[in-house]
């Protein structure tokens, strides 16, 4: 009987990430900020950027019940915000979602050929390949080896380099045909990036 593989990824609570209020515990702190405004009217104290005494800065978020987010542990001394904890979590997320979606996905397309192409399906595929790199997508021809079809290597290298030439225009190829098993790969990258 094979055995189960209980392995979990621990549970990471997002909020032990950051120290808040009584657990940072350093002399002084650099307060930073986009609320100090806010804050020197309710508190009745001009309340800049700069170093302060931890104390100090906490006495300043329980009068406007806030709390003290340590932000970045490892500077000299630590950098602080006085902002509401939950707030601060959501929009560290949100800043990371947008991050997430800005990142450019690539998408592959495969293009497959056997070695006894005749001209018509190459240039059906061709057609195919040059829509794919003007969108803005890799494409990744190939030549399947069946059987004794193994022999015809020679041509189906012939087929991929032409191919290759044949959208020189468009998209250039990440490295010379190689064989992987019963293939002979190629990759292509676009030139230019996609139109939208």
């Amino acid at each position: 009987m094979k055995k189960r593989n209980n392995y979990r990824k621990p549970y990471v609570d997002e909020r032990s990430a950051f120290k808040i209020n009584g657990e940072i515990r350093v002399p002084e702190v650099r307060l930073v900020g986009d609320n100090f405004d806010e804050l020197s009217e309710a508190i009745g104290e001009k309340i800049e950027t700069g170093v302060y005494r931890t104390r100090k800065v906490l006495d300043w978020s329980r009068a406007v019940d806030l709390d003290v987010v340590q932000i970045s542990p490892n500077a000299n001394p630590p950098v602080v915000k006085i902002i509401d904890y939950n707030k601060f979590l959501y929009l560290k997320k949100k800043k990371e979602k947008e991050i997430k979606g800005k990142t450019a996905k690539t998408v592959i397309k495969e293009i497959r050929f056997g070695p006894n192409t005749d001209e018509h399906d190459f240039n059906f595929k061709l057609k195919h390949a040059q829509k794919f790199l003007t969108d803005g997508a890799k494409v990744k021809a190939y030549v399947h080896f069946k059987g004794r079809t193994i022999v015809f290597k020679d041509r189906g290298q012939l087929l991929l380099l032409r191919f290759i030439n044949e959208l020189s225009e468009l998209g250039a190829a990440e490295a010379l045909p190689k064989m992987e098993g019963r293939r002979m790969i190629v990759m292509i990258a676009p030139l230019k990036k996609p139109k939208k």
